[in-house]
């Protein structure tokens, strides 16, 4: 039975959207997914989708995330909310973003449902971004940086695979302190 909702006022859409770092051993990178549909079809995004009825933000996020990508068992942390009111052209849209830093090296991803593919990027090489979603790399990776300045292990619960890797090591890519690693231009 389809239920319906009748309000004086109307209601946006609820989406979420995973900013996934990863760290392969020598440089930090972003997994993206080129989307299969409209709007910006062809074009890199953060996975994510809509909020279903019977879900809370963070099982949508795990869900879109391995729906999308394949990856599951992320622990992801919420650090903002997008409502910008134009940010997506199919109507009023608030996404719920979250991140995680995570072991890329070895990590098989591929694009799935309504992505047409997935793969890593170095966070220096970046391609265009459809949606807000370059705000939203900025955000995130400030909120990365933040939370490995104010303690490195301080990941609520850490990827397991990570533990093989020199945190300070990590520590220094995602606070841009290596020389031979340079800066990471227009963030």
């Amino acid at each position: 039975m389809e239920e319906k909702y009748c309000y004086r006022y109307p209601r946006p859409s609820v989406t979420t959207d995973c900013v996934i770092f990863g760290f392969d051993g020598q440089k930090l990178q972003v997994l993206l997914i080129e989307r299969g549909g409209e709007p910006f079809k062809g074009s890199w995004a953060f996975p994510g989708g809509f909020l279903n009825m019977d879900e809370t933000v963070e099982e949508c996020a795990a869900r879109e995330l391995e729906e999308e990508t394949g990856l599951k068992d992320v622990f992801v942390e919420q650090f903002h909310a997008f409502s910008a009111v134009d940010r997506d052209p199919r109507g009023r849209t608030i996404t719920v973003a979250f991140y995680a830093l995570v072991n890329s090296r070895g990590m098989k991803v591929s694009g799935q449902d309504d992505a047409a593919d997935a793969r890593w990027f170095d966070v220096r090489e970046l391609p265009p971004l459809a949606f807000d979603h370059e705000d939203m790399f900025r955000r995130a990776l400030q909120q990365l940086r933040l939370k490995v300045y104010l303690q490195v292990s301080g990941f609520e619960q850490p990827d397991k695979r990570f533990e093989a890797f020199d945190l300070k090591k990590v520590e220094m890519l995602i606070l841009d302190k290596m020389s031979s690693y340079g800066k990471i231009e227009n963030y």
